[in-house]
This record gives C-alpha cells, structure tokens and sequence, in this order.
C-alpha cells in the first residue's frame, strides 16, 4: 500500500531505522554523483518532507526530526514541510551533523548513505558525534529506498555522441591530456564522478537528470590515456560505442564499485568535491592509494575554446529572439490582467521551442510576479502560483540548452495598467538604476591576470552598498557548453561565503553569470543577467596581461525602470551601445510586431 501522507512516510522511515538498529538517517538532496539536480529516483528528501527546493537536507531520530535549508527557502520550506514533523532549521547556523550530535547520546548509531554524502562531509560528522560518544555508520541501502514503494527508476534513455563539430577537441585529446597529468603527478588513475564531467571528457550527453544533458556514468582514466565508463548497458547504442572507440572499455555501472576495489597498490586521484564518501571506502578498502586532488576537467572544461565559444554566441542570438519575442507578447498581454506565473513560463517555454536547436530548458524557469520576485529562487507551481498583477513588477529567470550553449537570463520588467496610467514606485526605478549600474560596472570591468571572482564582486554592489541595501546571493557562477548551467571552479562572489570558487582566478574563455540583484521582502524583486565570456583585454601601455568580459547575453533591459539622471555618460554610452548589439544580432531573427517592438526598445536612452 502506498504511503499518501508524510506522517505515514516518517513512520515507515523510522520503523525501517529501528529494524537496522538505527537511532538517525540523514537525508539529503544527492545522487550518487553529488548533481546540484538530481534525477526523480533520488529525489529522496522530497518524498519523505514535500519539500520541493533544489537545497537542503532533514535529519531523522527515533523521537525528533528538522529539515535544514538556507535564507533562499525560508518561505517555501513553511510552505512546503509540516512543522509538526521536522524543526525548521537555518543554515549555516545549524547543520545536520551539528544538530544530530546536540541531541545524540552515548551508544547512539546515526546511519548515512555514504554514496549522497562527501567524504569531508562523513568525517567532519563522525568527528562531532564521536564527542558524544556517538556513531557515524555506513548503511547497506538506503533506507528510504527500503520504504519508498513507488519510488521511480533510474532513467533508462540512451546517451549519445556530441559532435567534435560542438566540442571543439575530441574526447581522445582531452583523454590524453587527463593522462599527461597523471603522469606528471605520479598516479596511476583518476575517478570522475561528477555527470558534467564525465559528458565534456567523453563528448557524451544525456537524458539522465531534468535540464542537464547528461548519463547517469562514471569513468576511470587511467595513465596510459586508456578509459573504462561505467554506464547501465541498455543507454549504450551501436553510436555511441563507435564513438568512444577502443580505448574505452564499457563496463556496467552495476560493477563501478567492486572495480574500485580492485585498484589495489594504484595511486588514484580522486576529488572530494565531486566524488562521493562511498568512493574513497571502495578504494581504500581494496588497497589504493587515495591522493586528494582537483578533479583534472574541471578547470580544462570551465575554459572554453574557440569552437565552444562561437556556439555560445549562436545559442545566446537564438535564446536572445525567443526571450524578446516572449517579452513582446508579455507586454501586450500581461496589462490585461489575464496572465498568471505559470502561463507566462510555459509562453517562454514555447517560444523558445520553436528553435530546432533548444533540446530543453537549462533550468526551472522562475517566473515571478509582486512579492514572489523578492526571493531570489522562487519557483512557481500549482500551489504558489499567482496572476500577474498590472502595475507591477515582472521578474523572469530563465535559460534553454541548445546544443551549442547552455543560457541564463533574467529580466525585470515593468507590467503597465491596460490605460497606461500604472508607474513604477521612485524606489523602485532608483533600486533598479542601482543594480543596473552595478551590472554595468562589472561588464566593462579590466583587471589582472590572476584576479579571482571573489575580488570582483564588489564592483556590482557598490551602487546598492551607497544606499545601504544589498543582495543576499552571488554575483556570478559558471556556465557550461551544453551541460550544467551552474558550473565550476569559477565564481563571482563574496569571498569566504559559502560557494567554493571565489578564489579561482579567472581565464580567459570562462563564462560567467552577471546578475545583481534587488529584493523587498513582501514587495517586489530585480535581477539584471547577461551571461558574460572571459576575454584578454587590450589596455594601451597595460603592464603584463589584463583581461575584461564580453557581454554574451542580447536582449532588451527595461527603460521604464531606468532613472537616466543616476546614469554617468560612461553607463549610458553602454547602454546605447549594448541596445545596438542586440538590434544587430536580433534584428535578422525577428519581423513583424516583434521587430518593431524590438526597433522601440532599441532605441537610444
């Protein structure tokens, strides 16, 4: 019989716990492969809470449980969790571990799945629990997956070639390159765990995991360049076989973990980012010798060459007409008072599948009207959605995969009244100037060689500091060709925040996010983003090397939000000058209404 209610599910949950011998589980949002999105089969935290985020975590006790979640789901946690089930708990105040050993006594076993955990995460855990004289264990399935009776399969769709033609180097290049460090290094062997990185090393994409082309797999690279992929056998085609040729072996996934186990006496590389707790036991286990490193794609797949580069600029002109044409349509049809959040991002999603490249969108588009626009990861559905109100605020971050690029755009429009008379509030107009000039600051941003994300995220709240606000997310994050639209080592963001990758120096051929932001609480939201590529930058009598952005991202930024009196001549100039670029690159890609909507919002401030 299936369990309906989270109430009957807890139960089943600790009733399966008290079967194993069990006095805690926690329960994370993971997969084997640590995906910031991860497939229905591990949407484990979902099924136990009804907590529909893409971050957080719950713990689990004989008597007690709390569901653990940052300042970006605050409100949808509430919304989403029975409180008389789990204890709302804010992170980085608390955290799982810190909360099981405050409430663990002596002999207790807190059980983990440590093929969803990180190893650092397992040691740091254990540490804190050994102070109460309790236990970290490993459990032998998860048990949620024991209770879980309708729980969904894994995927079972075929993965496929991605063309050199898209790449830009062949999977025996890059293959090579892994080898040559491995090499150099002394090891004998790397692991890559992480979806994205197995797709970009093998020129392989999937349909494996909602947004993200990738292949529930994971690949073993060995020092003399040869590979072996763990995959389920029936996502195999005769395609893909040939294409990864003889110098990668196919084994079933099934076998990835008694094949760690027989590296013993190897030297393996392995990232504690990106690999899995169970990963390090199976080596160790079998006798390797575990080295702690950076996963080698990592950086070589953040660095875009020129191929991937001018797929980018495709893919952004094609998402760049679908965007606009989808902002047309909204500005006819939203002062009407006929359009909810949810129509509007099926709209966008139609417009944008009109493309024959877009493959699907890179992200769950977060269509938010009034006050949902004031949290910065708000995602719509039958239960929070609203009609979007005239006289207000409209915020839109949305992206597609094409095969190509992978895009991320926001825009905040304002929503007028059917007679015109509605306006934008002074503040409002001022905060959106604010956040304009910050994204313009960063666009036009030169700096060393060497500079890191976390130096320059200053550069897009200095406006919003000058008059005492702030935004509480990063400025910037990693995007990836044709794979996650949130990608590393990269980032621009506070330095010693929560994300890794502010220290990561920035080079030449990452691409970036730009997006400072604005939030109301219980009012109205803003996000300006264009995604941006990493470029040297010329610098007449510059001393060593400099690099600056190109701006990637071509669609029209709302001049009714804009006070042009706050605006240097610099920031207008840029604005005029951007506006040209998009009527340029758009222009051959829209006619009718659209063009003409385009040509006005064009025009120069």
């Amino acid at each position: 019989m299936l369990m309906q209610t989270h109430e009957a599910r807890l139960d089943a949950l600790r009733q399966e716990l008290k079967r194993r011998d069990l006095d805690g589980f926690v329960i994370p949002i993971s997969d084997e492969h640590m995906s910031e999105y991860v497939g229905d089969y591990a949407q484990r935290l979902q099924w136990l809470t009804g907590f529909k985020g893409s971050a957080g975590s719950a713990a689990v006790m004989r008597d007690r449980a709390a569901i653990f979640t940052d300042g970006r789901y605050t409100v949808q946690v509430r919304e989403q969790v029975d409180g008389k089930l789990f204890d709302y708990e804010d992170v980085p105040a608390t955290s799982p571990a810190k909360w099981l050993a405050k409430h663990a006594r002596e002999g207790m076993r807190i059980g983990y799945d440590a093929w969803l955990h990180g190893v650092e995460w397992a040691e740091d855990a254990a540490k804190l629990l050994a102070k109460k004289g309790a236990e970290l264990v490993p459990v032998e399935g998860n048990p949620i997956d024991a209770v879980w009776a309708d729980r969904p399969a894994p995927s079972a769709a075929q993965a496929v070639p991605y063309a050199d033609e898209h790449a830009g180097r062949s999977s025996a290049e890059k293959r090579a390159g892994i080898a040559d460090w491995l090499q150099e290094e002394g090891y004998d062997a790397t692991i890559v765990a992480a979806l994205d990185s197995v797709a970009w090393l093998l020129n392989m994409r999937g349909a494996d995991v909602a947004n993200t082309p990738v292949a529930l797999s994971y690949v073993t690279v060995h020092a003399d360049g040869t590979a072996e992929l763990f995959i389920a056998p029936e996502k195999v085609s005769p395609e893909l076989a040939q294409h990864l040729g003889n110098a990668v072996k196919i084994r079933d996934r099934g076998e990835f973990e008694s094949a760690l186990g027989s590296l013993k006496g190897r030297t393996v590389a392995v990232d504690t980012n990106h690999a899995v707790a169970g990963i390090f036991q199976a080596l160790e286990d079998g006798g390797a010798k575990v080295v702690r490193t950076d996963d080698p794609t990592v950086l070589a797949k953040a660095i875009k060459n020129e191929v991937e580069q001018r797929g980018h600029r495709e893919a952004q002109a094609r998402d760049g007409a679908a965007v606009s044409r989808f902002l047309r349509w909204l500005s006819v049809e939203a002062p009407k008072g006929g359009v909810d959040e949810l129509a509007a991002a099926a709209k966008l999603r139609e417009f944008r599948g009109l493309d024959p490249e877009m493959r699907d969108s890179s992200f769950d588009t977060i269509s938010a009207a009034g006050p949902h626009a004031a949290l910065p990861h708000y995602k719509v559905d039958e239960d929070s959605n609203i009609p979007i109100p005239p006289g207000s605020i409209y915020l839109v971050d949305s992206g597609g995969q094409y095969l190509g690029g992978t895009t991320d755009i926001t825009r905040t429009v304002w929503v007028g009244t059917p007679d015109g008379s509605g306006e934008p509030s002074a503040e409002m107009i001022d905060r959106n100037t604010r956040v304009l000039k910050g994204h313009i600051q960063l666009a036009r941003a030169t700096f060393p060689q060497g500079t890191n994300g976390g130096q320059l995220d200053t550069l897009a709240r200095m406006h919003l500091w000058q008059a005492g606000v702030d935004f509480g997310h990063g400025t910037g994050h990693g995007v990836g060709s044709y794979l996650a639209v949130h990608e590393g080592p990269q980032r621009i963001s506070k330095p010693g925040g929560a994300f890794a990758g502010t220290g990561m120096p920035l080079h030449a051929g990452m691409i970036l996010s730009n997006e400072p932001g604005y939030y109301k609480s219980g009012h109205y939201g803003i996000r300006i983003e264009n995604l941006i590529l990493t470029v040297p930058a010329e610098i007449a009598g510059a001393e060593g090397d400099w690099l600056g952005f190109e701006t990637l991202t071509f669609v029209p930024l709302d001049r009714r939000l804009v006070d042009k009196a706050l605006l240097t001549d610099a920031e207008i100039d840029w604005w005029n000058s951007y506006h040209a670029e998009v009527r340029e690159v758009l222009s051959p890609r829209l006619e009718g209404e659209d063009l003409a909507w385009l040509e006005a919002e064009c025009a120069p401030l």
